[in-house]
């Protein structure tokens, strides 16, 4: 009977023994329980986790919102993620890497195909601050006033001075018809000034061309308007060449004044009329030693056409890629203002859910290793083109690469 009793006493000695154990166990797990295993509702928790970083840090911040915030019966998880990923992006102080969310990817790849509404108007950051690369011609913000170089202070009452790039295209895009109020400030202005806008369907134009007669009767230099490197310009420039050379031209002067940039294939297709075969064009410095090299494709029938190519601070990307080439590689004169400086590339990656992100992958160097990117193409012959020259219809950046040419 005593034994008896001895194993009945030790048994729940043994139960209390084994449960403060199991908690204390269960404790110990829990305060040492990776931040991510905390997370409800949440797959791929192990996808792409880096070994040189603490992750910890987001997911435990992620786990305090689900636990402590007022609202967390009512979170937007998906727009939670965004929301982080956009900060991903946002962190590397680069305009031109954004992340978009579907909404923001589709509108992105409608621009690309050229339909859209809204004012029509090229926007980059210029040293913090919204600044219109150049007004799109026949478009409402050309039709307004706006020009290149001017800061855009305020999108109807919201000030830009917070907002990233994408925030502004985002808040000045907008339906036909609509109007939208930007706060501008010009170089040439004492005081800022409102221009009001109405949005429209935006139709962007290509190329355009036309004789521009010398002082001798006989003699003419076709001037060719490059408005965009779409799809569309190296066959629309092919076709406005011949048409060109069937009249025997003294020269060409090309025109990317306003010119935002495009397609980087496009820029080298139409380097290609004026450079020898094999020539670099471009070069795409990935910052890790490895470049990326696109050459001329010899077309041929321009290497020994008189050539003056006129830019301004409007002129962007791949607009500056091709006056950096034909300047490097044939010594042609540049004639205007100093141009954007927009030198890098990116590159559009598609991601799940119908979002997609722009993500800058290398820099792009003129042939002569000129690093474009916030730096700009310097022309050989500065002119400026005032306020006054519009109003009075005075190009004398024109009037100068058309003395060059005589």
């Amino acid at each position: 009977m005593e034994k008896s009793m001895k194993k009945y006493i030790f048994i729940p000695i043994w139960i209390i023994l084994f449960a403060v154990i199991f908690g204390f166990g269960f404790f110990i797990g829990q305060t040492n329980q990776p931040s991510i295993d905390k997370i409800e509702g949440i797959s791929n928790k192990d996808l792409g986790q880096s070994t040189s970083v603490d992750f910890s840090l987001f997911w435990d911040a992620w786990h305090m919102i689900e636990k402590k915030h007022v609202d967390r019966l009512n979170l937007d998880v998906q727009k939670m993620i965004y929301g982080a990923v956009k900060g991903l992006f946002d962190s590397l102080d680069d305009p031109y890497t954004v992340f978009m969310e579907p909404e923001k990817s589709k509108m992105f790849l409608d621009d690309m195909s050229g339909s859209f509404e809204g004012i029509g108007a090229e926007i980059g950051i210029r040293k913090g601050v919204l600044t219109v690369i150049s007004p799109l011609e026949g478009n409402p913000a050309q039709k307004a006033g706006l020009k290149p170089g001017d800061k855009i202070f305020k999108v109807d009452d919201i000030l830009t001075a917070d907002l990233s790039l994408d925030q502004a295209v985002e808040i000045i895009r907008g339906e036909q018809g609509t109007e939208v109020t930007l706060l501008i400030a010009r170089d040439e202005w004492e005081e800022v000034r409102e221009i009001k806008i109405i949005r429209d369907t935006i139709q962007i134009p290509i190329i355009k061309w036309e004789k521009i007669d010398l002082d001798n009767e006989n003699e003419w230099v076709a001037y060719i308007q490059l408005y965009h490197f779409t799809e569309n310009s190296a066959d629309q420039f092919r076709k406005t060449i011949q048409q060109a050379l069937k009249e025997n031209p003294k020269g060409i002067i090309l025109d990317v004044r306003n010119n935002p940039g495009g397609y980087l294939e496009i820029a080298v297709d139409i380097a290609s009329w004026f450079l020898p075969k094999g020539e670099l064009v471009v070069a795409e410095d990935y910052g890790n030693g490895n470049r990326n090299e696109h050459r001329s494709k010899g077309y041929g029938l321009l290497e020994d056409m008189p050539t003056i190519v006129l830019i301004n601070e409007g002129s962007a990307s791949a607009s500056e890629i091709l006056a950096g080439a034909l300047r490097d590689i044939k010594g042609i004169k540049i004639v205007g203002q100093k141009s954007f400086g927009k030198g890098s590339v990116q590159q559009l990656e598609k991601l799940k859910d119908g979002s997609s992100a722009k993500i800058t992958v290398a820099k792009w160097l003129t042939p002569a290793g000129t690093n474009i990117n916030k730096e700009g193409i310097i022309p050989d012959e500065e002119v400026e083109l005032t306020f006054e020259d519009v109003d009075e219809m005075r190009d004398p950046q024109l009037d100068k690469a058309i003395e060059l040419l005589k």
